[in-house]
């Protein structure tokens, strides 16, 4: 299977009249140009629940001018959110509203079922709009490839919300091993709580859809669905919540956490693609929802001259045997079971307990113990920190210029790391990836679902 990018030669009078909208915009793009020191970015948000309402709750309205807002559900954002803006226009279809407010709108934010990232994003990307999208980037690894592509064509700002990307823990686990305090890598452990248990999940492995219910008279279920070709019936197993399991809506656990925990790995190690992922499983395969305790062998080949290493990841109920010298410092939470991650080197040891990298140290504790007390043993920050987080980084490069720091040239091969570890899951056979060509060759089964169809109204003619 080859890469196929969308064909932008061929414009309808509905695309016409888009790309006359986007001439329009392009100028937005040009930081401090026109966003002068005071001036706010005019946000248009997709996808108002769970993650999306914190995300406004949360919002600088000393930067952001909140335009629009679309759900599916009318229900969402709720009426607190509501409360906190005024002159908002709300819709049910972001297509419906990225039409009618065209150059009304700078940026684009992105908090929907991950099936959903694809299509808004790539509608807004079309459109000359900056982007934010929650985490993992896209469902597929041809989305992820086309969005970074067009991301570069359009010249504009991009970034995926893995928000321990933003802290100063993952600058300083990249600090230390390209200081080489722990020596070579060959291996790292990483693990989740989720599938088994965790926001988002519910315990169990369904391996049959569940009979459809009455939909709720707020939610228009056909907008919803998105691009997802079958014909799935509307139930709570899905929506507002548990829809993270679903492999149509959904990448599992390691979609969900995948992003957050092997960010570390991958920054610090300079990573790229792997060439072979290896696969254990308690559950045989389930082709729609994924199953729980999986563990996950990713192989790559390391820049620098450096040995090649090993990523093992394990999901919930499962968790892997740690190594000697290693012991979690009392939290008053149980970090060992909802995740954590162990790089392991010739020298020592670089670890942090839970999904993202807030708190790294070093381990044995002779070396923690010796690093902390030997002023010459510390290296040089190397690595520019940002302001805020990840949501912020976003918003002051948009106006003031510079990459944001999990731009999609970043996030991309990030998410496509994580997705071909799904696809090892969702199959239940390894991997041999063929990066250049994107085409996995032992397996035609995940080779198959590298690109997944886009029912009429959803695929890349419509949106752009």
């Amino acid at each position: 299977m080859t890469e196929k990018m969308p064909n932008f030669k061929s414009v309808n009078r509905r695309q016409f009249i888009k790309r006359a909208a986007v001439g329009i915009t392009l100028p937005l793009i040009l930081p401090r140009t026109v966003f002068g020191a005071n001036s706010k970015i005019n946000l248009a948000w997709i996808g108002a629940g769970d993650l999306g309402s914190v995300h406004l709750r949360h919002l600088d309205l000393n930067l952001i001018n909140l335009v629009a807002v679309a759900d599916a559900d009318t229900s969402r954002p709720p009426q607190e959110v509501r409360e906190r803006f005024s002159g908002v226009k709300y819709y049910q279809d972001f297509r419906k509203m990225m039409e009618e407010l065209g150059d009304k709108i700078d940026a684009v934010g992105i908090a929907t079922h991950d099936r959903m990232h694809f299509p808004a994003a790539y509608m807004a990307l079309s459109m000359g709009k900056h982007v934010f999208v929650e985490k993992p980037m896209v469902h597929s690894v041809w989305e992820a490839r086309t969005l970074m592509n067009l991301a570069r064509e359009k010249g504009v700002k991009t970034q995926m919300g893995n928000q321990g990307h933003g802290t100063e823990g993952i600058r300083l686990v990249k600090e230390w091993y390209q200081a080489g305090l722990i020596g070579d890598v060959r291996e790292v452990v990483s693990w989740t709580n989720r599938p088994a248990e965790g926001v988002g999940f519910r315990s169990g492995s369904p391996r049959q859809y569940p009979d459809p219910e009455e939909i709720p008279e707020t939610l228009d279920w056909d907008q919803w669905l998105g691009p997802v070709t079958k014909d799935i019936g509307f139930s709570r197993a899905f929506h507002p919540f548990f829809w993270r399991g679903w492999w149509e809506f959904g990448c599992g656990g390691l979609g969900d956490i995948g992003c957050h925990t092997l960010d570390t790995p991958f920054w610090a190690m300079d990573l790229t693609s792997p060439t072979r992922i290896d696969i254990d499983m308690l559950e045989e395969p389930n082709p729609i929802h994924t199953v729980e305790g999986s563990v996950v062998s990713y192989n790559f080949e390391v820049p620098g001259g450096k040995p090649p290493v090993k990523i093992k990841w394990y999901e919930g109920p499962r968790s892997p045997e740690l190594p000697e010298g290693y012991d979690l410092p009392p939290t008053g939470r149980d970090y060992h079971t909802e995740g954590g991650l162990v790089m392991i080197g010739e020298k020592g040891i670089i670890a942090h307990p839970n999904m993202r990298p807030d708190s790294p140290r070093l381990y044995p504790d002779s070396l923690w113990e010796e690093f902390r007390t030997n002023p010459e043993m510390r290296p040089e920050r190397t690595l520019p920190r940002i302001r805020g987080g990840v949501v912020d980084n976003f918003w002051h490069c948009i106006q003031e210029g510079g990459t944001p720091t999990s731009s999609f040239d970043y996030a991309a091969p990030l998410t496509e790391t994580i997705l071909l570890g799904t696809l090892a899951i969702r199959t239940g056979k390894p991997i041999e990836f063929d990066a250049s060509n994107m085409r996995i060759l032992n397996n035609a089964e995940a080779d198959a679902l590298l690109k997944v169809e886009a029912r009429e109204g959803w695929d890349t003619d419509s949106l752009s």
